[in-house]
């Protein structure tokens, strides 16, 4: 069965890492990077200033230790299954990279998709009260994000399908943590 799953998983990579334009190959490849997206964080950042006043260091904090949680997990992952990348697997021809970008060596599962998957979930239910559209926003910027890894060719579908379902998990259970907190010892009401 798991052998099954893989050669699907190879096979609809190969389409999608197909996919690819060279107008969209710098796009995609610095999309990808964080740094780029620090003016879009600084305005989620004043968002949640603007509903939470001093409370966003709490927000802040819970956010920093639901990144930290699931980047430590996506690498204890990572060494125990050592799945490797279709860009480091010598067996999977016509694999397309950009820039000569191929990662680390193993790459299930993605720790893109679950970090901007769970920050996108967790600020969506943080944030619903205040601003019921920015789910529309927040989850296709988050699949969008986890969409370049395969386009750049250092991430199998199946690796971001878990990385995304993680990101869920991590971001429903940090956010309930949250606002049980906050309701009952920092606002018990007016969220």
């Amino acid at each position: 069965m798991f052998e099954y799953l893989n050669t699907i998983d190879r096979s609809l990579f190969l389409f999608l890492n197909g996919l690819h334009t060279a107008w969209l190959d710098q796009v995609v490849f610095w999309s990808s990077n964080a740094l780029i997206w620090i003016p879009f964080y600084f305005i989620l950042l004043w968002m949640v200033v603007k509903k939470y006043g001093r409370n966003t260091l709490w927000i802040l904090f819970f956010v920093a230790l639901m990144i930290t949680t699931g980047d430590q997990l996506t690498n204890v992952v990572k060494e125990s299954v050592q799945r490797l990348r279709p860009s480091q697997d010598a067996t999977l021809c016509c694999v397309h990279t950009v820039n000569g970008y191929k990662g680390g060596i193993y790459g299930f599962y993605s720790a893109h998709a679950s970090n901007t998957f769970a920050l996108a979930v967790f600020l969506t239910i943080v944030m619903r009260k205040h601003y019921r559209w920015l789910a529309a926003v927040l989850l296709p910027w988050a699949f969008i994000m986890s969409y370049t890894r395969i386009y750049l060719g250092v991430h199998y579908p199946g690796d971001m399908l878990t990385g995304m379902a993680a990101g869920i998990f991590f971001g429903i259970l940090f956010a309930k943590g949250f606002l049980m907190l906050y309701d009952r010892y920092f606002f018990p009401v007016g969220r």
